[in-house]
């Protein structure tokens, strides 16, 4: 089976011979530092937290050099200790942060884990932080315009007016029929972000997700934000959008491409904490684009590495290596249903 192009690949450019190569895939967004409990013991009854980084764009990033693939992520911190860690741990899974800008006046976010029975609840501290300075300017960043691809999320959307008029400016930068990055945007709903932004998600998403390249969304957010539950009609709905992934929990995750329609159930895992999972997600579908891989195959591999986010605490997982992910990619749908990596 041929692999299914929904979109053209951009070229990479010709670089001089011993030059830097440019990242496969720019990130742009917020990473906060992350305390959480070392059990799952509700947060009011902890004494000791240990102390991660975690934001949805960066965990993209490292899922992707995780998997091979040449990662860069763009954003704003403080100059603070939690700034240097965030710089420090992204760099070290192998994540280029060259292009990080300092806020000596603006702090670093910072964000709780407080687990309980089902799930884990999130308190955030991110008002005023550094990334919320985040503004246009930053899409004319040189290495934007020559990655393969551009990832967005509705986070970034909801933290500022300048941040959404970033978003604005990267997505518009592929109009007109220039070839230029491919932008993937995952929807990424945070209600209590647009709460506190007094903005409508609804009218604010739409736009972007339908203006981006590839589109990923929960069942349950289009759902939650534009009463539209079944992924055809979800598909429908974010037309034009030339790839759209719906993704609905332990069922499975539907794509759409260029009118192809593409079903791969998850794998059966024992889930140990959800956050984290889409992004894990995002990260294997997007290194199966860059890998040419036919839509299941893309799929798949976005199933397997939020397995792996899904079992652990972590907002990003240690991934299987390749030898082991790409043995998964060629199973029967028999075999594939049946298997727990």
């Amino acid at each position: 089976m041929q692999p299914v192009q929904p979109f053209p690949t951009p070229a990479r450019d010709a670089r001089p011979q011993g030059q830097e190569q440019p990242a496969d895939v720019v990130c742009v967004g917020e990473t906060m530092a992350v305390l959480a409990p070392p059990d799952s013991r509700p947060l009011a009854e902890q004494s000791a937290l240990s102390l991660g980084i975690g934001g949805a764009e960066s965990n993209v990033a490292c899922g992707l050099a995780g998997l091979g693939h040449r990662a860069a992520w763009v954003s704003r911190l403080g100059d603070d200790p939690f700034g240097r860690r965030i710089l420090a741990e992204l760099g070290a899974r192998g994540v280029d942060v060259s292009a990080v800008e300092t806020d000596p006046q603006r702090p670093t976010g910072v964000y709780f884990k407080d687990p309980g029975p089902g799930h884990t609840r999130t308190h955030y501290y991110r008002r005023g932080s550094a990334a919320t300075g985040m503004g246009p300017e930053l899409a004319r960043w040189p290495a934007l315009r020559r990655a393969r691809i551009v990832h967005l999320s509705g986070v970034a959307a909801a933290l500022s007016d300048s941040c959404a008029r970033l978003l604005d400016a990267l997505l518009s930068q592929r109009d007109g029929g220039r070839r230029g990055p491919v932008v993937s945007f995952d929807v990424n709903h945070r209600p209590a972000l647009w709460r506190a932004a007094g903005t409508d998600a609804a009218q604010a998403l739409l736009p972007l997700a339908r203006a981006a390249d590839i589109v990923f969304v929960g069942r349950d957010e289009a759902e939650a934000l534009w009463g539209t539950a079944h992924p055809d009609d979800i598909a429908d709905l974010l037309a034009p959008a030339p790839c759209v992934v719906v993704k609905d929990a332990e069922h499975g995750a539907t794509s759409y491409t260029e009118g192809v329609r593409t079903f791969v159930p998850s794998l059966p895992t024992k889930v140990v904490e959800p956050v984290g999972a889409g992004d894990a997600f995002a990260a294997g579908y997007l290194a199966g684009v860059l890998e040419h891989r036919d839509e299941r195959a893309r799929l798949r591999l976005g199933h397997l590495t939020a397995t792996a986010a899904l079992r652990t605490r972590d907002d990003v997982p240690v991934l299987p290596p390749r030898s082991e992910t790409d043995a998964f990619l060629t199973l029967d749908d028999d075999a594939w249903t049946a298997t727990a990596p």
